[in-house]
Formats: structure tokens, C-alpha cells, sequence
């Protein structure tokens, strides 16, 4: 009986060591320091969505570039939720804080309305280098509902990461979408007569 157990208590503590390490999950999210960058209220509602994002980063893990020619999937780093989502959940917060309006959502989450502003985002490079610096290009366009005029334009962002670990640089990525958040609230601004 004596061999049995401790065969057992071996094979038992083998398995222990060879278990995967857990997978962690994250969310893009507002970035506080808008807060105190809020201008007068925006009485018009603002949704907005759709957003694209390249085919490369549009999955759950963490894409990373390593060279210029090499990029890596982290299985154990993954978005919370589809990553479109996410900017459009991040962008609409900060364009809360930065309109001063509780009138912004993601048209995931929104109710329509005919004077809303809507708010498109092509995100052309959504880029993560860990430890140095992330970088996100995106042509964003605003309009009114059954206008044919619109708003566009590109924001080029490139904000280093503050840290090794992969919470810094999601940070930097929200950082990032702040700033192309800014310039879309500023020609909202400018639009309002």
C-alpha cells in the first residue's frame, strides 16, 4: 500500500508543476486626468461607434510588436472584451469628461436620437511595444444624423509605456485614446454654433 501512496503523492505533485499559469483580462478605460479638462456642457447627445480596428489586434489575446517584422499573441494577456468595444467605451467616457455632458454613449449602448453628433473611428494602427511605447493612428469622422456634411480627421498618438508589466501598457493605450478623444471634442467644440 505504502508504494501506491507515494506514487501517488509524486504523480500529484507532478501535475501541480506543470500547470498553465492563469490568463489575465483588460479593459481600456477613461482617462481621469480629462476631468479636469471639461469644458461647458454639450446639450447634443454624441454616440459613438462603429469602430474598426486593424484584423491584426482584432482578437483576444494581446498583440505586441517585437521587430519591425515580428509580432506575438500573449494567451495569457487578453482583452476583457472584442476590442472595438473597448475604444468605443473608452472614447465615449472621455468624451464625457471632456464635453462636460452625460449625453455620450457607445452606440452599443445608445439610444437613438436624431440630434445626436456621431462619432466614427477607424483605428489604422493600434500598436504595443512593451516597456517602451504604444501608438495608435485613427481617422475619426463626426456628424450629425442626416447631414451630409461631416467633421474628419487623423490623430497620430504615440505615449510611452511606464512600466514592464502589461497593466502600464494598456494604460498607455488609454492614455493614447484620450488624446485622440480630445481631438474629437474639440471639433465638436468648434462645430457648435
Amino acid at each position: 500500500m505504502r508504494p501506491v501512496l507515494v506514487s501517488l503523492i509524486v504523480s500529484m505533485a507532478m501535475l501541480a508543476g506543470c500547470s498553465s499559469p492563469r490568463a489575465s483580462f483588460y479593459r481600456l478605460s477613461a482617462d481621469p486626468s480629462l476631468a479636469a479638462a471639461a469644458a461647458r456642457a454639450n446639450s447634443r447627445p454624441v454616440i459613438v461607434g462603429p469602430v474598426t480596428v486593424p484584423d491584426l489586434v482584432d482578437r483576444p489575446q494581446i498583440v505586441t510588436r517585437n521587430t519591425n517584422n515580428e509580432v506575438a499573441l500573449n494567451e495569457y494577456a487578453r482583452w476583457g472584451e472584442p476590442l472595438k468595444s473597448s475604444i468605443a467605451d473608452a472614447i465615449a467616457a472621455d468624451l464625457a469628461l471632456l464635453l462636460g455632458s452625460d449625453k455620450v454613449a457607445p452606440a452599443s449602448r445608445a439610444i437613438a436620437d436624431p440630434d445626436a453628433w456621431r462619432v466614427r473611428v477607424d483605428i489604422q494602427q493600434f500598436e504595443s511595444v512593451p516597456g517602451d511605447a504604444v501608438a495608435i493612428d485613427a481617422h475619426w469622422t463626426v456628424r450629425r444624423f442626416g447631414d451630409d456634411n461631416a467633421l474628419s480627421g487623423r490623430s497620430l498618438v504615440r505615449v510611452p509605456v511606464d512600466g514592464s508589466d502589461w497593466n502600464a501598457l494598456v494604460a498607455a493605450h488609454s492614455r493614447a485614446l484620450a488624446s485622440v478623444s480630445r481631438d474629437i471634442a474639440n471639433a465638436i467644440r468648434g462645430s457648435v454654433h
